[in-house]
């Protein structure tokens, strides 16, 4: 990994599939056994059809909703996945002084959003079996690391017999606390302060549901 401070004087990545293509030669090598690459939607599913066409894999989404607190909900402090995984940070909860119904409004709220995007996106009835396969979760970037501790513990309750956490660029923190998470983690940037996983990217633009189906119909 290529450590880096908070502020690149230049963007790493031209896009998202360029830097799936980049995080791909760092997974050739594990010798995965009948990998499957799930992204998360929507920043993650073109990384993860990058590294899904490398690696003849197929591709599918893993859906989990970052949970803001209350009144901020740009400052996380939890997130959701599917299979009713729901991971808190109670002390970051704790110390902002939370109800703990005001954030379970926001859950609720979250759940509603992750089960239209489930709907949406499996109208084919897509949803691989993970059991006996190394699976590759796949975001776009992590600063934090709820969401993906979140779609982690999805695929460990799923049965995966592997799991790799792959980002093309990550917060040094996050990664180590997530490691404990994943059998392996790969990522080629890592970032040692606060960051804004866009700003490593020159096209970090906002896809749209009809972009990640199209990605995902390509699937192997």
């Amino acid at each position: 990994m290529d450590d880096a401070d908070a502020r690149p004087g230049w963007a790493t990545y031209r896009d998202r599939t360029e830097a799936g293509q980049r995080l791909a030669e760092d997974l050739v090598d594990l010798d995965l056994h009948r990998p499957l690459v799930l992204a998360l939607p929507r920043g993650g599913v073109p990384v993860g059809r990058a590294v899904a066409d490398v690696l003849g894999a197929p591709l599918d989404v893993l859906l989990v909703r970052k949970i803001g607190a209350p009144g901020h909900r740009e400052l996380g402090v939890g997130a959701i996945g599917e299979d009713d995984v729901e991971v808190l940070d109670t002390g970051r909860i704790a110390a902002l002084g939370l109800s703990p119904a005001a954030v379970q409004r926001v859950i609720v709220e979250e759940r509603r959003e992750l089960a239209r995007r489930v709907e949406r996106y499996r109208t084919l009835g897509r949803r691989h079996d993970v059991q006996e396969r190394d699976v590759v979760v796949v975001d776009d970037g992590v600063a934090t690391g709820g969401t993906a501790r979140a779609a982690l513990e999805v695929v460990r309750h799923r049965g995966a017999r592997r799991v790799v956490l792959a980002v093309p660029v990550g917060s040094q923190k996050a990664l180590g606390e997530l490691a404990h998470d994943a059998d392996r983690v790969v990522c080629p940037v890592t970032v040692t302060g606060p960051f804004a996983v866009g700003g490593w990217y020159r096209d970090f633009h906002q896809l749209d549901d009809d972009e990640v189906i199209a990605l995902l119909d390509r699937s192997t």
